[in-house]
């Protein structure tokens, strides 16, 4: 056994500098740790709820759903910093345009405060017409197949036990998703042509009886590109609608869907 001899140990000091990096290293570690969830909603998934019942059976009352804010690029509206004065108003950062069948949050130009959530019709250039509650696109009609009617949700503001017509729609992209339709012959199951115009997006809600949206000019109308804040993605949580007698249920079943 080798002996050490007392008086001749000596602690090592570390210098001041390496005992100061420690402590910045865990201070910017404490930063980045509190700064993530700000960075991600600012930059990456921002968190929205669906007060109304315009997007069913995709987006039903009470489901809260994140917005993928870097698909289509940032805009003034979904940029979460002060718009760089160099750029103009309608620019894009990395700028795509959505795609036919994409869910969107987007900026009413009407106001540009109120934030919708529709579903993309028609694109720049293209010729759009509700016929008989069907969706024309380009004077052709889109392919839709009768489903199962929709039950056990007020889709059309009456009792939650109402039968209600539900079809899928397929776009000629390959976009397939259900609509409902509350009421044959509705207020806008027949339109005049609607041209969207450069730069512009159609846009339509699920619930074609119950949405307030592109169809209606004054109210929506046809809506800049720049104003899209970002494609609906995935739905995080979901509530059912509560009453007088009975709690609110959790719909475990729909959270982690993806929203297409």
């Amino acid at each position: 056994m080798t002996s050490v001899d007392a008086g001749e140990f000596r602690p090592r000091r570390e210098p001041w500098w390496a005992i100061a990096s420690i402590f910045v290293a865990g201070f910017v570690a404490l930063c980045l740790l509190l700064a993530s969830p700000l960075l991600i909603r600012a930059f990456l998934y921002q968190p929205f709820n669906s007060p109304s019942g315009s997007m069913k059976p995709t987006l039903l009352v009470g489901d809260y759903f994140y917005v993928s804010k870097y698909a289509y690029g940032y805009s003034r509206f979904s940029w979460p910093l002060s718009w760089p004065a160099t750029l103009p108003p309608s620019a894009r950062i990395w700028g795509a345009t959505p795609a036919r069948g994409d869910v969107v949050a987007f900026v009413v130009p009407k106001d540009n405060a109120t934030v919708y959530v529709k579903r993309v019709v028609g694109l720049p250039g293209d010729r759009v017409q509700m016929k008989d509650g069907m969706l024309s696109i380009n004077d052709i009609a889109v392919a839709r197949e009768r489903m199962e009617d929709l039950t056990g949700e007020s889709a059309c503001g009456g009792d939650a036990r109402e039968r209600v017509k539900r079809w899928r729609e397929s776009l000629p992209n390959g976009g397939s998703y259900e609509t409902l339709d509350c009421v044959d012959h509705g207020f806008l199951d027949n339109t005049n042509v609607f041209v969207v115009p450069p730069g512009r997006l159609f846009m339509l809600g699920d619930n074609r009886d119950n949405s307030t949206d592109s169809r209606m000019l004054s109210q929506v109308g046809y809506v800049p590109i720049e104003n899209v804040i970002g494609r609906v993605a995935m739905i995080f949580f979901s509530l059912a609608g509560t009453d007088t007698s009975r709690p609110g249920r959790v719909r475990f079943e729909r959270i982690g869907m993806r929203v297409k």
